[in-house]
Formats: structure tokens, sequence, C-alpha cells
């Protein structure tokens, strides 16, 4: 089982773990958190039970999504998550998703944390392509992406029967080599 570790100036990505529970929970019971994410409020219970499912899931297997913690690097608190899956028929492509707590937004986390991905998937995993699918009202999350440069590559209109409605998502992407423009 590889173990995920990716460091940026002010986080630690790793895996999820018990000793995580009490701040996991806090934001993923918070229904503004959940709001345009594929998972419902969730209790302690099941706040613990995601977090040991998920530690039977390791890097790299094709098809299976694997939730990191996000660890502020000096207060050791996990601050939020986030989740990779390989393309179950190429593993060449990643998708990815970010959650970041409530009490951390607008600090700049979600941005530093996407970029730490982004690196160890292009400069280290040798990742080709790497797409994320966002709520078309999250538009918080739409900036973060236009913002580090991803583009915009497709928008479905009303294609997910989403938490009692039809919702729209947008699809975003970003190449190896466009990641590599971006850096020089």
């Amino acid at each position: 089982m590889e173990k995920l570790n990716i460091k940026t100036t002010r986080l630690n990505i790793r895996h999820l773990e018990l000793s995580d529970l009490s701040d996991f929970h806090i934001y993923r019971s918070n229904p503004e958190i959940t709001k345009y994410q594929g998972f419902e409020v969730m209790t302690t219970e099941d706040a613990k039970k995601f977090i040991q499912d998920n530690s039977k899931f390791s890097f790299g297997n094709p098809g299976e999504w694997v939730q990191y913690g996000i660890e502020n690097s000096n207060t050791r608190k996990l601050i939020g998550d986030c989740a990779i899956k390989l393309d179950q028929h190429d593993t060449r492509i990643a998708e990815i998703g970010i959650t970041i707590s409530n009490l951390e937004q607008r600090k700049g986390f979600a941005k530093e944390a996407l970029l730490g991905i982004l690196t160890f998937l292009f400069d280290t995993k040798g990742i080709y392509r790497i797409v994320e699918i966002v709520d078309a009202e999250n538009i918080a999350s739409i900036n973060l992406l236009k913002s580090t440069r991803f583009k915009q590559e497709g928008h479905f209109i009303e294609n997910i029967f989403f938490k009692g409605k039809w919702g729209s998502e947008l699809q975003f992407a970003m190449l190896k080599r466009e990641w590599d423009e971006r850096k020089q």
C-alpha cells in the first residue's frame, strides 16, 4: 500500500486517520460544505466509518477514489480533504476533488492543496491529464480552477439528479503540457 504524503509550504496531504475524526466531522457535518458535494451531511458514526473504509484504499488502483486528509502543518489539525482517482481504463488520466473546512476557507489553502496535488500527479507520477467536475453553481470552485489555468471543456445541463433536484455540472481539465507551460 503506497502511503501518499504531499508537503507544501503550509500543508501536509496524507492518508486520513481515526485521530482526524473530530476535525473531519466538523466540516463534513456542515450543510454548507456538503451543498455541492457528492456526499450528504455526516454523523460522527458516518464519518468514522468513512475514515475506516477509506483506509483500505491506496493510490494507484484504477477506478478507485481515495480520500486524503489536508493537514495544516503548523497546527497539525485537519482542515479539509481531497480525493484522487485514476481512470479505470487509462491510468494516465486522473480525476480530483477538494473540500476545505468552512472554518479554513478564504485563506488560500484550497489553491495550495490543488497545486500540491497537481505537482504530485504531473511531475512525480507522470499523469497526462487531470479532470475535475464541479457543480455549475459552485462559484468558488470554478474560480479556483480558472485561477490555476484549468480549462472548461464541458457544460452538462441538468445531467445529474442531485440532492432532490436536477443539477448541472462543468468539466474542467488540464494537460501535462499546459502544466509545464504554466510553470515557465
